[in-house]
């Protein structure tokens, strides 16, 4: 039932999701170009390459990012529409010129295909001040689970993946909403017993972002005894 924005990679699961404006990420994109020049020659690396110039574009975009960083949602939607909509519009341009010039199977060509592809949710960060330019902060919560799930062998079924999911996204929501995690989880075992679990709005004062839940389970500020 959700609906809104959603940060993704170029994974194409995702194009099937109703009701939700998929968000591209342009740490993924600048990465292809970045593999392109390492996948040049040594000697041709410093040389004024074509994949330079289109790492150059996307690190024009981070550094507009990194000056509005401490604006408002509001103030951050205004100043990208002025500073990284011309950029992106030149780049697009860029991409569809270079495109005609390249193999399409080569590192370089594989970085101004997966722009072209991506175009529209690469472009989504500008319609709501609240985006992100990439999802690292997500892929970064997701890591741990990537590194370690080798070694979770209960995770190797459909149910036991699921069920794996579910918690995994309940205690990287508790964090967001700094929360303990630990305390968190306790918390809601000794409730849930108690509680009417088909009961919605009882569960609503349960949730990781919910005011009702008591300060002990909430995270104190470092060095607070």
């Amino acid at each position: 039932g959700f609906k809104g924005y959603l940060h993704v990679d170029g994974y194409a699961g995702y194009n099937g999701l109703a009701d939700v404006t998929l968000v591209g990420c342009w740490a993924h994109a600048r990465r292809k170009f970045d593999e392109a020049l390492k996948s040049l020659p040594a000697s041709k690396r410093s040389a004024p390459v074509a994949a330079k110039e289109g790492l150059a574009y996307c690190n024009r975009l981070f550094a507009i990012e990194r000056d509005l960083k401490e604006l408002t949602p509001e103030e951050r939607y205004r100043r990208r529409l002025e500073l990284s909509r011309p950029v992106l519009d030149e780049f697009l341009a860029w991409l569809v010129e270079q495109k005609e010039h390249v193999l399409p199977k080569s590192a370089f060509g594989q970085a101004i295909q997966y722009c072209l592809g991506q175009w529209r949710k690469l472009e989504a960060f500008l319609k709501d001040g609240r985006l992100e330019i990439d999802n690292n902060r997500s892929e970064r919560s997701i890591k741990p689970f990537v590194i370690g799930r080798k070694n979770w062998l209960f995770a190797n079924t459909p149910k036991g993946a699921k069920a794996s999911a579910t918690v995994y996204s309940i205690v990287e929501t508790a964090k967001e909403n700094g929360l303990n995690p630990y305390e968190y989880l306790r918390y809601l075992f000794e409730r849930l017993p108690n509680v009417d679990v088909n009961d919605t709005s009882v569960l609503d004062r349960l949730l990781p972002w919910s005011p009702e839940l008591p300060e002990s389970v909430r995270r104190r500020p470092s060095g607070a005894t």
